[in-house]
């Protein structure tokens, strides 16, 4: 290391005094007798059966989280997590030997807070001698496939602080365990990684790949999760269990299930443990010969069991003791209770070398005809709305911190970012932001959302108010997309506060709906801004219908500060003429200094795209087409659904042939109107000073009059050779190379040409040759694909008549707010770049559209003394790094991320180690003390350690670097994310 160790621990000293919510228990000496050191003796000559006991807790699905914790409503689903809890707890007292796991800490949060001293200090014993294990250990089991990576790390690091601070060491899980979503994200073997853990088990993956899997002995492997990341850094060993996560048949003894108990005495007719000895060594030695180790695990439990723990315990007990004792007469088979950690504790005593896994696990099919790739895009209308909320929650962490005390509580009342914090987190789970929940399920999803999300706004303008000394009322319109903002329509003038949450200046494009003709706009150095006004589409006027009165829109191009505000000043000019009408007709193209685009004068269509720049022209053909879904067929039964795409046609339908189109042109923006028919529209939209074309879409209400449930999509057709290859992110972070009707881990019999080429993707998705690439960036998580060469599509809507049979119980065919179907308006950016600068553009776009500006307004006139522009950064970071997490920890720590955002050889100029000084990252805050963090924030880094596990490629873990230039200065290399304490005073 650069710096002295006496630097380092002067440093930690500083940062150490008086901070709570640390890492706990790793500074004893004397730890309890958990995790590890707690596990059971096995015997080295026998096949060990590993029985775990658990539970499987949605964080809502069929009823709401508050249902499921409670046991209400109970017509719907029989489920009550709180008795689930209580009845362990008691269990769990009565043999030493007993084993459970728990994952969801949601729900563990609540129960606990219930709970006596005296309860509390028995599950605290029970933690401490590794008899009631959390694995796991997030808010929620999250979503793969629909997550954003910043989210998911948010959600965990809740649930594994709770857990921290509550249990200390013992209270942290080693072990990731994700058995219920529907594929496999390889960012989230990252993040798990990096976090800390050692092993990650799952329970779905297609159909065919454990076939191969079964077959070869395969079932357990190293994952290496990132290309950019040196291993062992994103190493994680993972393994498939052999049941998805219930017991093996025969074998499920909970008060839902109707298998026969252990009948143990002799003198009943029905006597049964011979039978049920027979049975279950049959099972094990089945399964054995699918792994590779004389360690087996079984999942003991599933969704929502152990509400009545004791038939479950009762007839466990009963069978290890007779199992067992049939080593006497021979037998080879050693029955115990166990956890995930211990079973991943012996294999790696195996010392075994394992095959290593570089791709996902995306997409999911359990059969022929049978893809869970719909719910990549199901409930696109909730998807968007959890990402904005992802967006306002790192704006109210980030204030927290610059505002100080008084943003939670202050003029506007009180705040505060906890809220929203939890509903962020409840929505990462698998049956939330992945659109899989029944529609009342998802209602509440959103309710929480809007909560948090009110809550932060309390906070937001209590800081704003400090940061500009203006205390004056905060409006927040949160239906801008429909142009709908009653104080900008009913204000002759007003301000608008542009807060800024990324790392960088970026530059926003405002719109804002009134009445008035003419504006000014000034900025806060009171210089005229160049802005205009044009009229509302009346595509936009039919969704609205009498939520708002607007006519016009002003238009104007924001500048704000990193990490900070610009505040504008609008008023309105009076005796101004109207704006000028939009024009009928095909334009023949539109272009600013960046960017060309071309129209078809037959059909309105687009025709092509160029960068004039870089003097790149792709031919580029844009419409809208519907898959009808499939109801089921001779071929198979299965249905489309909130989980399953399945169309009844390789061939989509074409909403329309022709655009009926409008122009709007400007010094601000240029704008195409395009009607494709009464429920499909887009504007082609292009800024003066953008180097992104923005197609904004709007689907609905899909008409299914005919009895045809309808999955829309849009398709961009182009003139790259893209030759079958297509690239998506993953979690809106590291992109993976996909190939039509291949999967890299298996010989792929595709026998869905449409939905088995689907993916998931949060952020983005491209195409490209050796000399162009056409890269699309989304404002929400969507399935996508290239179904033909130098073509890309998108699903952005769904509306189905049936349910796929999955056990959410109803069609995806979502009321909207007028019930007569939902209506989806969201936007795509495309980019034209040569391939190797393609990242310099989609990085930065891709960051700007998931944290985007907060616009804040206010009727009354600010105070000349207001101050119009922040900065709660010192300069602009590097343009690499992206401040990933700014949110106050306790009193006087804030937990810091810091993410280098570009991937190892994918910019010439960016995919390089990036160095930051802390002591001159905050401009009112000075750090006085550090230490780093895993990135969940639950140990400290240099106190980490992981298990080591041997792959066969032959390569050697690499050592970490030379370590950073000093103490302050940080270093980050490709993809690297870097988590701090920070001991902060006001300057």
């Amino acid at each position: 290391m650069a710096a002295s160790a006496l630097t380092a621990a002067v440093v930690f000293l500083l940062f150490y005094g008086g901070v709570l919510g640390f890492p706990a228990g790793q500074f004893t000496r004397d730890e309890p007798a958990c995790g590890y050191k707690s596990c059971p003796a096995t015997k080295p000559s026998m096949l060990n059966v590993h029985l775990v006991p658990h539970t499987h807790d949605d964080v809502g699905w069929l009823k709401t989280v508050d249902q499921y914790y409670y046991g209400d409503r109970n017509d719907i689903q029989h489920a009550g997590v709180q008795y689930i809890l209580d009845s362990v707890v008691q269990q769990l007292q009565e043999d030493p030997a007993r084993r459970f796991i728990y994952v969801e800490t949601a729900f563990f949060y609540r129960w606990w807070k219930q709970q006596s001293a005296k309860t509390r200090q028995v599950v605290t014993n029970l933690v401490n001698e590794g008899r009631l294990e959390f694995i796991n250990g997030g808010w929620c089991m999250s979503d793969e496939a629909t997550t954003h990576y910043s989210a998911v790390i948010d959600q965990m690091t809740l649930g594994l602080r709770f857990l921290n601070d509550t249990f200390g060491a013992c209270g942290r899980p080693r072990v990731a365990w994700h058995i219920d979503p529907f594929g496999h994200a390889r960012e989230h073997a990252s993040i798990f990684a990096q976090m800390g853990y050692d092993g990650f088990f799952f329970g779905r993956l297609d159909y065919q790949d454990k076939m191969r899997r079964m077959k070869e002995k395969d079932m357990e492997m190293l994952w290496r999760a990132s290309e950019s990341l040196k291993p062992p850094a994103a190493d994680l060993f993972t393994g498939v269990l052999p049941n998805g996560y219930n017991p093996p048949e025969g074998f499920c003894w909970d008060q839902l299930c109707s298998d026969a108990p252990i009948r143990d005495d002799p003198d009943l007719e029905d006597y049964n443990v011979d039978e049920i000895v027979k049975k279950f060594l049959n099972a094990a030695n089945e399964q054995a010969t699918l792994y590779r180790t004389n360690h087996i695990i079984m999942t003991m439990g599933s969704d929502f069991q152990y509400e009545n723990a004791n038939l479950w315990y009762k007839n466990m007990d009963k069978l290890i003791r007779y199992v067992n004792a049939r080593q006497s007469k021979g037998s080879k088979v050693n029955v115990l209770y166990s956890t995930p950690s211990c079973y991943l504790q012996e294999l790696h005593r195996a010392n075994l070398t394992w095959s290593v896994k570089t791709d996902d696990f995306f997409p999911y099919a359990d059969d022929a005809h049978d893809f869970w790739t719909g719910y990549f895009t199901s409930r696109p209308a909730l998807k968007r709305y959890e990402r904005l909320s992802n967006s306002l929650l790192q704006v109210c962490n980030q204030l927290e911190v610059l505002g100080g005390s008084e943003s939670r509580r202050g003029p506007h009342g009180e705040g505060d970012s906890d809220t929203l914090k939890r509903a962020m987190a409840v929505a990462q789970h698998h049956d939330a932001v992945s659109g899989t929940e029944k529609q009342h399920v998802a209602n509440d999803y959103a309710k929480r959302l809007s909560i948090g999300s009110a809550h932060c706004q309390v906070l937001v303008s209590n800081a704003l108010s400090k940061l500009s000394g203006s205390d004056a009322p905060r409006v927040y319109c949160e239906n801008l997309n429909i142009s709908v903002c009653p104080l900008t329509e009913s204000n002759s003038e007003f301000s608008v506060t542009v807060y800024n949450p990324l790392s960088r200046s970026v530059s926003w494009s405002v719109r804002l709906p009134l009445n008035g003709t003419r504006y000014s706009v000034t900025d806060p150095s009171g210089r005229e801004v160049d802005s205009q006004v044009v009229p509302v589409s009346q595509a936009t006027r039919d969704i609205r219908k009498d939520r708002g009165y607007a006519v016009n829109e002003l238009v104007f191009q924001a500048q704000a500060p990193p990490l900070g505000f610009s505040t504008y000043s609008v008023s309105q000019l009076k005796h101004q003429p109207p704006p000028a009408s939009p024009k009928p007709g095909v334009p023949l193209y539109l272009q600013n200094k960046f960017l060309k685009v071309t129209f078809d004068p037959d059909t309105g269509l687009l025709s092509s795209l160029s960068n004039l720049e870089t003097k790149q022209t792709v031919q580029l053909k844009q419409s809208f087409f519907w898959y009808n879904a499939s109801v089921g067929n001779l071929e198979s039964s299965q249905a489309s659904g909130a989980y399953i795409f399945r169309p009844n046609s390789s061939t989509p339908v074409p909403v329309s042939l022709k655009a009926k189109t409008q122009t709007v042109q400007n010094s601000v923006v240029q704008e195409v109107w395009q009607q494709f028919g009464p429920w499909v529209s887009q504007v082609v939209r292009l800024y003066q000073d953008s180097r992104n074309l923005e197609l904004e879409w709007t689907v609905g209400p899909i008409p299914v009059g005919d009895y045809v449930g309808k999955e829309v999509i849009t398709r961009l057709d182009t003139n790259i050779d893209s030759s079958g290859f297509f690239y998506t992110d993953s979690n809106g972070r590291e992109v993976l190379e996909r190939r039509r009707d291949f999967r890299p881990t298996w010989v792929l019999k595709q026998t869905e040409p449409i939905a088995g080429n689907y993916y998931p993707f949060n952020s983005r998705i491209y195409i490209k040759d050796k000399e162009q690439q056409l890269t699309v960036v989304t404002d929400r998580s969507q399935g996508g694909s290239s179904i033909q060469d130098g073509s890309l599509e998108i699903m952005l809507h769904r509306r189905l008549l049936m349910d796929d049979f999955r056990g959410v119980g109803e069609p995806l065919s979502e009321p909207g707010e007028y019930a007569k179907g939902l209506v989806v308006r969201g936007r795509l950016l495309l980019a034209l770049t040569p391939p190797a600068a393609a990242a310099d553009t989609h990085r930065p776009l891709a960051e700007e559209l998931v944290l985007q500006p907060l616009l804040s307004l206010q009727a009354k006139d600010m105070r000349p003394n207001a101050i119009l522009e922040f900065s709660g950064l010192q300069a602009a970071l590097p343009p690499a790094v992206h401040l990933l997490t700014v949110s106050q920890w306790d009193r006087d720590s804030v937990l810091l991320r810091l993410e280098h955002q570009f991937e190892a050889k994918e910019s010439h100029t960016h995919s390089q180690p990036v160095t930051v000084n802390l002591q001159k990252l905050f401009s009112t805050l000075e750090v006085v003390g550090m230490s780093e963090m895993s990135l969940a924030a639950n140990q400290w880094k240099d106190e980490m350690t992981r298990m080591d596990w041997k792959g066969n490629t032959g390569e050697k873990p690499l050592k970490r670097g030379t370590g950073d230039p000093s103490v302050w200065e940080v270093t980050l290399n490709p993809m690297e994310i870097r988590t701090f304490l920070l001991r902060m005073h006001r300057r």
